[in-house]
C-alpha cells in the first residue's frame, strides 16, 4: 500500500495574491508553452525548494495548476493542427486509470503525520527527466533506426508501448505533479521518431497532461479530506501563479514554431539537473 502522510506538510494558506508566486507562474508557463515541459518537473521544485511551500501543498496546487495553464496552451497548438490525438487517447488509456488506482491508494492510506519522503521523490523523478532530456537525440536515432530495419515489428509495437508509458507517467503524476511532460515526452520521441516533430510533439504532450493533472490533482483534495487537514490546494498561490503562466503560455506556443527546441530543452535539463540533486542531497547543491 502507499502511504501518504500531510498534516504537518501543508503550509498556511495564502490571503492574497504574491507576485513571488506569479513570477513562478511566468517562467513555467513560458517554458511549457515552448517545450511542453515544466509544469510539474519546473513548477514543484520551484515551490518546494525556492519558495519554501510544503510539499503536499505544492505538489496538489501545482496540479491544478499544470491542468488550467496547459489547457490554455492546447486550445493554441490545437488551432495549428499540431496535437496528435491517437497518440493522446493511448496514453490516456494508459495514464487515467494507474492515476485513479494511485490516487484512491492515496486516499485509502492518508495519514495526519509528515510526508517525509515526497521531495526525494520528487528530485528521482526530475533527475530521471534531465537525463531522458540530456539523452533525447540518441534515443531518437536509436528508435529510427529500429523503425527502419523492422518496420512492422516497431509499429505493432507503438501502441501498447504507449500505454504503457501512459500507465508509467499516470503514476508519477498522482504521486509528484512531475512526469506528464517531461517524462511524456521522452516516451514519445523513443516510440514515435518519425511522426512526433518537435511541434506535435510539444502539442500532443500538453493536450495529454490535462485530464490526467485533473484526475491527480483530485486526488489529492479526496486525501487532504479524508486525513481530517482540508484542501491541501492553496487558492491563492494557485491563482498567483496563473495570473502569470496563462499569458505566457499563450505567448510560449505562439513562439514554439520561431526558436530552436533542442537548445531551450538543453538549458531546461541542465537546469533540472541542478534543481533533482538539490531535492534529493539537500546540502550538496
Amino acid at each position: 500500500m502507499i502511504d501518504l502522510v500531510l498534516a504537518a506538510d501543508v503550509a498556511p494558506a495564502l490571503t492574497g495574491i504574491d507576485f513571488g508566486y506569479t513570477l513562478a507562474g511566468i517562467v513555467t508557463g513560458l517554458v511549457v508553452g515552448i517545450t511542453g515541459v515544466g509544469g510539474g518537473a519546473v513548477m514543484t521544485p520551484i515551490l518546494i525548494l525556492l519558495l519554501g511551500v510544503a510539499p503536499a501543498t505544492a505538489v496538489a496546487t501545482d496540479l491544478w495548476f499544470a491542468a488550467i495553464t496547459k489547457l490554455f496552451g492546447a486550445s493554441i497548438h490545437g488551432v495549428g493542427g499540431n496535437i496528435d490525438w491517437q497518440v493522446v487517447r493511448r496514453l490516456w488509456m494508459g495514464s487515467i486509470p494507474v492515476a485513479i488506482i494511485v490516487a484512491v491508494l492515496v486516499a485509502i492510506n492518508a495519514k495526519p503525520e509528515k510526508v517525509s519522503w515526497l521531495t526525494t521523490a520528487i528530485g528521482i523523478v526530475v533527475l530521471v527527466t534531465a537525463i531522458g532530456m540530456f539523452l533525447a537525440p540518441v534515443l531518437i536515432k536509436a528508435a529510427q533506426a529500429n523503425r527502419t530495419e523492422t518496420p512492422a515489428t516497431f509499429h505493432n509495437f507503438q501502441a501498447p508501448a504507449t500505454i504503457v508509458s501512459g500507465g508509467v507517467v499516470g503514476g508519477l503524476v498522482a504521486l509528484t505533479s512531475v512526469g506528464a511532460g517531461a517524462l511524456g515526452s521522452v516516451a514519445m520521441t523513443a516510440i514515435y521518431p518519425f511522426r512526433m516533430t518537435p511541434h506535435r510533439l510539444v502539442a500532443t504532450d500538453i493536450a495529454h497532461a490535462i485530464p490526467l493533472a485533473v484526475v491527480a490533482g483530485t486526488g489529492y483534495i479526496v486525501t487532504g479530506l479524508i486525513a481530517g487537514i482540508g484542501i491541501v490546494v492553496d487558492p491563492w498561490m494557485l491563482a498567483s501563479m496563473l495570473l502569470g503562466s496563462i499569458p505566457t503560455i499563450i505567448a510560449g506556443s505562439f513562439l514554439a514554431r520561431r526558436v530552436k527546441p533542442r537548445a531551450i530543452q538543453i538549458a531546461l535539463a541542465s537546469v533540472l539537473l541542478f534543481v533533482a540533486i538539490s531535492a534529493i542531497f539537500p546540502f550538496a547543491a
